[in-house]
């Protein structure tokens, strides 16, 4: 499976992950949002997308691994993967791909899954 996970750059960005190289991506409570963490398995692909001011999708990175022992709070760690071209939200908005996703229907949703088609379409150069 394939997910975008959004953050905040200033509280945590793909800059921070690529120094860290892991982190356990928490702080999600909304509860959709965490029903797709504990759906991740480990090398599920991700887009990391930042909001706030950018709004756009900006590296990628791999599930390593989930404890979904506590399902309120799924413990998932990823591995940073590389920086890309930025996409923002406004050119997603305007690709049919992403007309019934919940990127676009359900804005505020801070863990989206996405087909295969839609990682290649954020994640080309």
């Amino acid at each position: 499976m394939n997910y975008l996970l959004k953050t905040e750059p200033n509280a945590y960005s793909v800059r921070d992950l690529k120094r860290d190289g892991e982190t356990v991506w928490d702080g999600v409570a909304n509860p959709a949002a965490v029903k797709h963490l504990r759906e991740m398995q480990a090398k599920d692909r991700l887009v990391i997308y930042h909001t706030g001011e950018e709004r756009a999708a900006v590296g990628t990175a791999t599930v390593v691994s989930v404890d979904a022992k506590d399902p309120k709070v799924p413990v998932v760690r990823i591995r940073f993967g590389k920086t890309i071209s930025p996409r923002t939200l406004a050119a997603v908005k305007e690709e049919p791909l992403f007309q019934d996703s919940p990127l676009v229907r359900q804005g505020r949703l801070s863990v989206v899954p996405l087909t295969d088609e839609q990682y290649k379409w954020l994640t080309k150069a």
